[in-house]
């Protein structure tokens, strides 16, 4: 019996013709894909958000206010009168990135989603807030907010 004995041009044609019958969809998809999430991690799709926190409560006043994101814990701050707490980050290309914070002051807590994506990405970079006993001011755009309830 003889063995098959394949030469380097049928080698190719075997080659080429079970790499044509590979479905290139998936691959194409998931290196897409892949390209999105290095892109976007690397901060090339979306630009750098600063967010700063300006105490203006009434009569000096001191403000105490935590931050939080889903991932990011900034920890308490304390900020007498006229003094500001100022943070940054890139939003996610998946447009959900969310930061709360709770504010006390004389006995008062007040909580505020202070950044959200899907609201304010198209509205500021650097997003100045000043906190008043009524609710937070966007002053970028003279936007008067209100304070969410605390359960």
């Amino acid at each position: 019996m003889r063995a098959a004995r394949f030469t380097s041009r049928s080698c190719m044609l075997f080659c080429r013709s079970s790499i044509a019958n590979l479905n290139p969809l998936p691959i194409n998809w998931l290196l897409s894909l892949t390209l999105v999430f290095v892109v976007s991690e690397a901060g090339l799709l979306l630009h750098k958000t600063d967010v700063l926190i300006y105490n203006d409560l009434d009569g000096g006043t001191d403000l105490t206010l935590h931050c939080k994101s889903k991932n990011n814990d900034l920890g308490i701050q304390h900020l007498a009168y006229r003094n500001n707490f100022e943070f940054n980050f890139r939003p996610s290309f998946l447009g959900n990135t969310l930061f709360y914070c709770t504010m006390q002051w004389n006995g008062t807590m007040r909580w505020f989603d202070i950044y959200v994506e899907g609201r304010d990405v198209s509205r500021c970079i650097r997003c100045l807030l000043y906190v008043r006993p009524d609710g937070p001011f966007l002053y970028n755009y003279e936007i008067c907010y209100h304070w969410k309830s605390v359960a």
